[in-house]
């Protein structure tokens, strides 16, 4: 800020100049004492001047509403939602969200710093605040293959960009238990620069988060039950109460929230698919859902705005009051949410759920990110699994709608030693295969639970490595997938009877479609209509989930380019039991 700009907010303030814009007529919402106050709202550049009785150049007028601080996402990956940013911020705004907290390991792990570059430019300029972390854990362990490798030495240079916040989770536990010289290397970087260090606590015990706190992390949104949270926030860590696409964790997290810890608490989406953002929201459904479980309704909005402002070192959003940016929502009602209004430094950009900003488009992708699908041809043999008929063998059982898993043992099914997928017992195939470097890495697996009963789903969304992942009943449409991915460069598909029968193209890294999120929605909503061709009628997303059964950071057991892989023991498992 210079002086002639303070001059202009100081003389708005004391009435001697009139505002640009005066909200007159609402109930503000009062996130520092959890009250509602009359008052008009005066803005200036952007930015809230006073509280009280003002005279503008525009006037708002918000009889019969609230008015609220914008909500802010504490943790997003804005890869899951399969488009650009500049798309993203379409979506995000009309559901009242004015800020996000990005990590981009997604395009990271696939795309390496090239990735976190294409990012941070699609991102700049948007009426959509995005606030980067820099990803922590490229690969996430050392048991699997990503498409690229980021030392301290490679993310040191983004420190210095005015979005980018710190460290984003750092999910490879192991490597801080051990004082791994690399990922100490990041987390001293980030501290030296000011930044915050985020966690990725999943499984952890209470002496587990003394390590990660000693370790200068200060955030996790891996919880999963009302002790979990509280056990990081008795050792001073904030938690991220998380309510996703597949992990949905707000019903039993919102239970360890109570006056005397709440300003601990923050919301976040994490992986959110652009259908569901569409359908029901991003942090304004967390607030909803917050709000139907028993919060009071001024706790929840609290949570999605002042705490995520204050958690994330943004001193100037979160709150409607002199000297904040003027992000605030027009809200019909404090029970439902009902977001009438969006306004990003005073200027209005969405109404009545759609947004109504200047129009903006992404720019091209460079040719790096577009050609990231590269294997060697797939056949039959490399999709055999050996196992002897009768003998038991580690499965890998779906929990629905939760990323993390059970490992199962379950007695074989096989033909000349051999696996064979069973529909009557719910046991199907599954492969990682890696398709960044060609080198042939497959690892192989069987899963129950996903309930499909005739063909094959692939896609190159696999967390965090993001390796193509593809599951069916038999080989011919897995292998019919498989080339069907290669041909899009990355994405979606349905398989049966040897043909496609819907697919969503990602050629951007294999995660992002370079068309309208308009588009890219529809697509999704065929390939999930398609789903019941081939029989699956479950009450979660197979997609979903089958891109969380890569990710060996989370329990029990999942699936890399290397093999099974065992949460417990940390280390790769055959298929055949022992």
């Amino acid at each position: 800020m210079n002086i002639d700009a303070l001059k202009k907010r100081i003389d708005v303030s004391t009435k001697r100049i009139p505002a640009d814009v005066v909200i007159k007529n609402g109930k503000i919402i009062d996130v520092f004492n959890l009250q509602v106050m009359e008052g008009d709202v005066a803005i200036v550049d952007g930015y809230i001047a006073g509280i009280g009785e003002y005279e503008g150049l525009e006037i708002i007028d918000a009889t019969g509403k609230f008015i609220s601080p914008a909500f802010i996402d504490g943790h997003v990956h804005i890869e899951s939602s399969m488009v650009t940013p500049a798309e993203f911020s379409k979506v995000l705004l009309a559901h009242g969200v004015t800020t996000v907290i990005t990590d981009p390991h997604e395009i990271g792990n696939v795309s390496g710093a090239d990735g976190i570059s294409f990012m941070l430019n699609q991102s700049e300029g948007l009426p959509l605040d995005v606030r980067v972390m820099l990803p922590s854990s490229v690969p996430a362990t050392p048991f699997e293959n990503a498409g690229a490798v980021l030392k301290a030495s490679d993310l040191e240079p983004f420190l210095a960009h005015p979005r980018v916040l710190g460290l984003a989770e750092v999910m490879d536990f192991p490597a801080v238990f051990r004082g791994d010289e690399d990922m100490l290397q990041k987390i001293v970087l980030t501290a030296d620069q000011n930044g915050k260090v985020d966690g990725h606590a999943a499984g952890l015990d209470a002496n587990g988060i003394n390590v990660y706190r000693s370790s200068l992390i200060t955030t996790d949104h891996e919880c999963t039950t009302k002790d979990e949270a509280l056990d990081r926030i008795s050792r001073g860590m904030h938690v991220l109460i998380r309510e996703g696409s597949v992990a949905k964790n707000l019903k039993a997290l919102i239970k360890a929230v109570t006056p005397n810890n709440a300003r601990r608490f923050l919301f976040c989406t994490d992986d959110k698919h652009l259908d569901d953002l569409v359908a029901e929201g991003s942090v304004d459904h967390n607030v909803r859902l917050a709000i139907q479980e028993g919060m009071d309704s001024l706790q929840a909005i609290q949570l999605a705005t002042l705490n995520a402002a204050e958690c994330y070192g943004l001193k100037e959003k979160g709150a409607v009051a002199p000297g904040y940016k003027a992000d605030l929502l027009l809200l019909d009602g404090l029970d439902s949410i009902v977001i009438s209004n969006v306004l990003v430094e005073g200027k209005r950009v969405a109404e009545d759920g759609k947004y109504n900003g200047a129009a903006f488009k992404s720019s091209e992708p460079p040719a790096s990110l577009t050609q990231s699908v590269n294997m060697t041809k797939i056949d039959s043999e490399k999709l055999a699994i050996s196992v002897t008929n009768g003998k038991p063998m580690h499965v890998i059982e779906i929990i629905p709608n939760q990323i993390v898993t059970k490992k199962k043992m379950v007695t074989a099914t096989a033909e000349n030693n051999r696996f064979v997928p069973s529909t009557t017992n719910d046991l199907l195939k599954m492969a990682v295969i890696e398709r960044h470097n060609k080198t042939e890495n497959i690892g192989l697996g069987v899963v129950n639970g996903l309930l499909i009963q005739n063909g094959a789903i692939a896609s190159t969304v696999a967390h965090d490595s993001h390796n193509l992942v593809v599951a069916g009943t038999n080989d011919e449409d897995m292998l019919v997938a498989i080339e069907a991915i290669r041909e899009m460069q990355g994405g979606y598909v349905i398989v049966k009877d040897g043909a496609v029968l819907a697919s969503v193209p990602l050629p951007i890294s294999g995660l992002m479609s370079d068309r309208s999120f308009i588009e890219v929605n529809d697509q999704i909503i065929t390939l999930k209509e398609k789903l019941k061709e081939i029989g699956f009628n479950g009450n979660f997303d197979p997609f979903l989930t089958l891109s969380f059964l890569t990710l060996p950071v989370i329990p029990e057991i999942k699936l890399t380019d290397l093999g099974l892989f065992d949460f417990k023991t940390f280390q790769h498992i055959s298929v055949q039991a022992e």
